[in-house]
């Protein structure tokens, strides 16, 4: 699944090509998105005057996304338990055409593919936007899921650029900076492995553990407060193999070298 901010959703011929690679995609959108209801048709008129019409007329006009889903009906989904408990947020979906269809004589896109329109509406009142290709009947829930996954990848890009040096490339081939994204993605995955794996472990020393073991107050089954107390995932490693800050960055220093 292709997932994306609103700079790249905006794009027509971006959601066209995924679309035509048969990919899923879920990608973020301005509010001012025209979309056209679900059932809309093109009809010729049967007199013409001049030359016939290359285009057919929409039954219906197209809006923006903000007004269609203005009347929609909203409900609170939690798509995911985090740290501290679950997250939830308001959304609604619709299903509709996108007007990125061939253009019109007077400049107005026709109705082009189906697609979810779906709308957050989050705590602090502000509301968000998207558009995906999944298929009709999905639950709200799983679109919901889909949408709100693209943070974990921003994470992601964020951790390997503070920790691994993900942004330290000064080379001007195309080849040399693929290879230095390769590789910081490769260390990252290697990372995370050890994370997961030093995890599994502690969590079957916890439930092998005699009561005993508790006796300064945690429950069995309370999370690992040394584990939940740290920034993210490579630091987690890096303090459970003592690899130093000087370390990571010589090795970062030596790859974008080789690169």
């Amino acid at each position: 699944m292709v997932l994306a901010d609103a700079g790249y959703g905006g794009s027509a011929a971006f959601r066209q090509a995924l679309t035509a690679r048969k990919l899923t995609w879920a990608v973020g959108i301005v509010r001012t998105q025209k979309v056209f209801p679900a059932q809309v048709r093109l009809r010729i008129p049967r007199f013409v005057r001049r030359r016939p019409r290359r285009h057919g007329i929409p039954s219906h006009v197209s809006r923006g996304a903000d007004v269609v889903l203005a009347t929609a009906r909203w409900r609170s989904v939690s798509w995911r338990t985090g740290t501290r408990g679950p997250l939830h947020a308001k959304f609604a979906a619709v299903r509709v055409r996108v007007a990125d269809g061939p253009q019109a004589s007077k400049g107005q896109h026709l109705p082009g593919d189906l697609a979810w329109l779906v709308g957050e509406w989050r705590s602090n009142g502000e509301r968000k936007y998207y558009l995906t290709n999944h298929p009709a009947g999905t639950p709200l829930r799983t679109l919901a899921a889909a949408i709100k996954a693209r943070w974990v990848c921003e994470q992601a890009h964020q951790q390997m650029k503070e920790e691994l040096g993900l942004d330290h490339f000064e080379g001007r081939s195309w080849l040399g900076l693929h290879h230095h994204a390769l590789f910081t993605m490769l260390a990252f995955t290697f990372l995370q492995h050890l994370r997961l794996r030093a995890s599994g472990r502690k969590k079957n020393d916890r439930r092998g553990a005699t009561p005993a073991a508790h006796a300064s107050g945690d429950s069995p089954g309370a999370p690992d407060r040394t584990a939940c107390a740290a920034s993210s995932p490579v630091s987690r490693v890096r303090r459970a193999h003592r690899i130093s800050p000087a370390t990571v960055r010589r090795v970062a220093r030596k790859r974008a070298s080789l690169s």
